[in-house]
């Protein structure tokens, strides 16, 4: 669309950045189900591929910044991709942390809770997955990111709804539960709910930025 070679051997870059985000998701939608159902070893094979894949898209996404600093084509539409890279960085952290985090602190998740926090994450991982194709969509179509990112939303609204669920569930119904517990229980559907509220804050930048490139 930019009309440039290097431009597009830049868009192409974006892409695979976006790509390796798309492996990212699936990655720890599998560790958080392995962590669920106590397969250990499975739980640290997801958590040695997220690193990798991890360290790669970082490595891919400084090329991508340096890059637009000398990509002319681009110079208009520069801030609005650093600031979409900015967010997207932040789903990228999100996805590592909240993993690593059940590694680390090792949360007792009932198994009444299993079902529950399986579609919280399903339903999180959905909202990344939608935007994923709008922000590649950004660079070559634009006009048909707002369509795009509208399940984004959707998929946020249930992964809410879901987390919200949880809280009450474990703080209403579960007794038996230490005051610990209930908290941090609380606190890792809070940080996997944060996962569907950081693809939102993308699908609102890639509509404003989908606005301006229509001008």
């Amino acid at each position: 669309m930019f009309g440039k070679k290097k431009a597009n051997k830049l868009i192409d870059d974006i892409d695979r950045y976006f790509d390796l985000m798309d492996q990212s998701v699936l990655v720890f939608k599998e560790g958080v189900r392995n962590y669920l159902n106590s397969s250990a070893a499975d739980f640290n094979e997801n958590l040695a591929r997220l690193t990798a894949v991890e360290g790669e898209a970082e490595v891919l996404r400084r090329e991508i910044e340096n890059a637009l600093y000398t990509q002319t084509a681009l110079v208009r539409s520069r801030g609005d991709i650093m600031r979409l890279f900015e967010k997207t960085r932040n789903i990228t952290e999100i996805l590592n942390d909240s993993l690593f985090q059940f590694e680390i602190e090792t949360p007792f998740v009932p198994s009444d809770l299993n079902a529950e926090f399986i579609k919280l994450t399903e339903f999180s991982a959905l909202s990344v997955e939608a935007v994923i194709p709008a922000a590649k969509a950004y660079f070559r179509a634009p006009e048909t990111v707002p369509d795009k990112i509208s399940r984004a939303y959707f998929y946020e609204k249930e992964a809410v709804k879901y987390s919200q669920t949880i809280k009450r569930t474990v703080f209403h119904s579960m007794p038996s539960l230490k005051l610990s517990e209930k908290f941090h229980l609380r606190y890792f559907a809070l940080h996997i709910e944060n996962l569907a509220k950081a693809a939102a804050n993308v699908a609102d930048q890639l509509a404003v930025m989908a606005i301006r490139r229509t001008l």
